[in-house]
Parts: structure tokens; C-alpha cells; sequence
């Protein structure tokens, strides 16, 4: 997991993968209050950012979950939530396998979870080998704009 702000990704980005540049870049010059919510292809399936809007709801109900095939990176363009992460180990319950359709596994419980709150400006790249759960509120539920860029392993 990388966390950062958006605002400090000039002084930064030499440090990142030539891919995940790319997606931040995209993040930097778009126009992320106006875009309409849903997919927008930047690479085809290769790089893709997803637009949401939604509240945040407590923690606990929250489904933990995974990507195979992809890296997230988790921009928050307006409110705030917490994603709790955790690594990826043998043994975690499996509520709902979506990986072949959707790139998804939920799971019941993680083990050595912390949480990671993001303000609006900020960001969080997680690998496949990481479960997140986002979406969780700070205090009480409150209303996010968050893009989500997806990034294809096998672009990096």
C-alpha cells in the first residue's frame, strides 16, 4: 500500500511505476468534479478509472475485499472515509468469489487490519496482494466522491 496526497505528486512521482504515472497524471488533469459517475477507459482494459458517489457507512458493515488482476488506486475528490487494509493470508473466509466475472473476493474477516483514513486531495494505491476495506465512515456516515483508478497487473 501507497498512500499519498495528489498535490504533492510532482515531487514524488519519480519514485512510482511508469504505469501507476500515468494513472496519477490522469487524476492531476481531469476534471474530476464534472465527471459523469461510472467507467471512463483511459487503456482500454488496461487502465480505467470508476467515478462513485455514495455515503459511507460504519465499519462492521463493510465487506473486506481483493483483485487478482488489478491495482486500485483510491482517490478521494471530495468527503472522507477510511479503508481498513490488511495483508492477503491463507485461511481468510471467502463470502462471495467474484473473481472470474468482476475481479472481486469478499471476506469475512481480516486478520492485522489497520485503517488508513483519506481526506479529500488524497490517495491510496493497493496491490493484489492486499485486502481493503473501504468505504467506512470517520465519525458517522457522510457523502464521498471518490474515482477509482484500475490499473491491469500486466501493464505495470
Amino acid at each position: 500500500m501507497i498512500a499519498g496526497y495528489l498535490k504533492l505528486w510532482d515531487k514524488e512521482k519519480h519514485l512510482y511505476a511508469p504505469t501507476i504515472q500515468k494513472a496519477l497524471a490522469w487524476l492531476q488533469s481531469a476534471d474530476l468534479a464534472s465527471l459523469p459517475t461510472g467507467r471512463h477507459v483511459i487503456d482500454g482494459d488496461n487502465m480505467y478509472a470508476m467515478v462513485n458517489e455514495y455515503t459511507t457507512e460504519p465499519k462492521e458493515k463493510r465487506r473486506a475485499e481483493a483483485h487478482r488482476k488489478y491495482v486500485d488506486i483510491q482517490y478521494i475528490a471530495a468527503g472522507e472515509e477510511k479503508i481498513g487494509i490488511a495483508p492477503l493470508q491463507d485461511g481468510y473466509e471467502v463470502v462471495e468469489d467474484k473473481l472470474a466475472e468482476k475481479d472481486v473476493i469478499f471476506y469475512a474477516g481480516l486478520q492485522d487490519e489497520v485503517e488508513l483514513g483519506l481526506k479529500a486531495g488524497m490517495f491510496a494505491v493497493l496491490f493484489p496482494w492486499e485486502v481493503h476495506r473501504p468505504n467506512c465512515a470517520f465519525d458517522k456516515p457522510a457523502p464521498v466522491r471518490k474515482v477509482v483508478m484500475k490499473i491491469s497487473v500486466d501493464s505495470l
